[in-house]
């Protein structure tokens, strides 16, 4: 885990507007989630663990390996970001695809209960086909 401050000048005059004692700027933490690897989104390596880890998350951000080191092995051998990128976003589709697939089929059964949402039911029938061809919802 690492935090990093957010640096932000206009805190100064904010505290001197408001006469705080105390000025507390904004924060990120960053936590590496490792052990991804195709077929995530169906067991494979840390799978349902990692993608858990991964819903915790406000933001994603790939650091992918762009580097050889014979001291440092790659899970598939060999050193090919575009490949990893393409790994990581097909894994996050299914596992959108597995979620939306069962919320929708959870809408549809109970059309009648206080918790439906009809916006919901339509939203989610939009971008179940998007993920089927490996259409990140984001796009």
């Amino acid at each position: 885990v690492g935090i990093v401050g957010v640096p932000d000048s206009r805190l100064q005059q904010l505290q001197h507007i408001n006469q705080s004692v105390k000025v507390v700027p904004a924060t990120l933490e960053f936590v590496d989630i490792a052990g991804l690897v195709q077929g995530a989104s169906k067991g494979e390596g840390l799978g349902n663990k990692f993608l858990a880890n991964i819903r915790e998350c406000d933001a994603l951000v790939h650091v992918v390996r762009c580097f050889e080191d014979e001291n440092i092995i790659h899970v598939n051998g060999s050193i090919d970001p575009v490949r990893d990128i393409d790994v990581i976003s097909l894994e996050l589709v299914l596992a959108d695809l597995f979620q939306a697939e069962k919320r929708l089929e959870r809408l549809s059964k109970n059309k009648s209960k206080a918790d439906f949402s009809q916006i919901e039911l339509e939203t989610l029938q939009k971008i179940v086909p998007l993920l089927n061809e490996g259409i990140p919802v984001r796009r």
